[in-house]
């Protein structure tokens, strides 16, 4: 049997301006990206205006809702793109930078390392070669190489020191946030997860902006839930859709739900609650359990529904 030969091509191959040919491409094509790099990202607007310049692709993170730039470079980094991309970042008020580029100089990839080591963790760098691969002459094949990403390790120090100064409460809260990100993580079910915080909430995508499942996780009441979070700005066409599914839903997730609890509220929900007690660890472990396989239900039914909304 006859092999044939693996090489790289030239990503101008394909793409012969970056402007005109990669950037569109990518912008139709924001899923690769998003395997890469673990995030969920749906594209705003490429060539955005930031003063005489242009930002090449503003993108919004579903899972935090916060703007990212992403830069492209068809060749090997340079100075001006790295300034460009912080500028840019500054005046949209993005929380995230994905540079992109064919070849990282090694000053490069440790000014990424350095700004994910001494920024906050609400700050990230991401770095990612771009690479064309061929066999013969086959149709070729993308590949996206991570240089450099926020050292996760780092972060989680810093956070763990930082919950050392709060309240019993918030400390739990983060304590079990950790925990269910862990245990949530181990399915492999979800791609992207956010930082877990002090705080009463947890969320995670469904793919689509304005909309997520906010886990809760309120020590006043031990309780637990799980629900899908849908913001003013698209609540008005979006609850009546999926209440029109309403049966559909609730037969898929095998039990009733509680379906916009406050009326009154602009912002509307979906949810289920589930009752523990946070003074016994066994039940704890028993909530964390409830909360993982309901939120892989939820993310299951909801993300592929809310892609069929008017």
């Amino acid at each position: 049997m006859e092999l044939g030969i693996l090489k790289t091509i030239t990503p101008r191959q394909k793409w012969n301006n970056e402007a005109r040919d990669f950037t569109p491409w990518l912008a139709k094509n924001i899923e690769e990206l998003n395997k890469a790099v673990g995030l969920e990202l749906e594209v705003e607007n490429t060539e955005v205006a930031v003063g005489p310049y242009s930002a090449d692709i503003l993108a919004k993170d579903t899972g935090t809702g916060k703007y990212v730039v992403i830069e492209n470079q068809l060749e090997k980094t340079n100075h001006d793109h790295l300034g460009k991309a912080i500028t840019y970042a500054s005046v949209l008020d993005a929380s995230t930078i994905i540079w992109i580029a064919t070849d990282f100089t090694e000053e490069h990839k440790k000014s990424l390392d350095w700004l994910n080591d001494h920024t906050s963790d609400e700050i990230s760098f991401y770095g990612v070669q771009v690479e064309l691969w061929q066999i013969d002459d086959s149709r070729p094949a993308l590949r996206f190489n991570i240089i450099s990403k926020p050292n996760q390790a780092v972060r989680q120090a810093a956070r763990s020191k930082a919950a050392e100064d709060l309240s019993d409460k918030r400390k739990f809260q983060f304590d079990f946030w950790s925990k269910f990100k862990e245990k949530l993580a181990k399915t492999k079910k979800i791609p992207s997860l956010q930082t877990p915080r002090p705080q009463y909430w947890y969320d995670v995508t469904l793919g689509k902006s304005n909309i997520h499942i906010s886990n809760t996780c309120n020590t006043d009441e031990n309780t637990v839930g799980v629900r899908v979070y849908i913001r003013n700005k698209i609540a008005d066409t979006m609850l009546p859709f999926l209440e029109s599914r309403k049966d559909e839903i609730e037969n898929a997730i095998g039990q009733p739900l509680i379906w916009n609890p406050n009326p009154d509220n602009r912002d509307k929900v979906i949810g289920l609650l589930h009752s523990t007690d946070f003074n016994d660890q066994k039940k704890v472990e028993e909530a964390l359990e409830w909360l993982v396989d309901n939120t892989i239900k939820f993310r299951e039914v909801f993300s592929k529904l809310i892609k069929q909304a008017p």
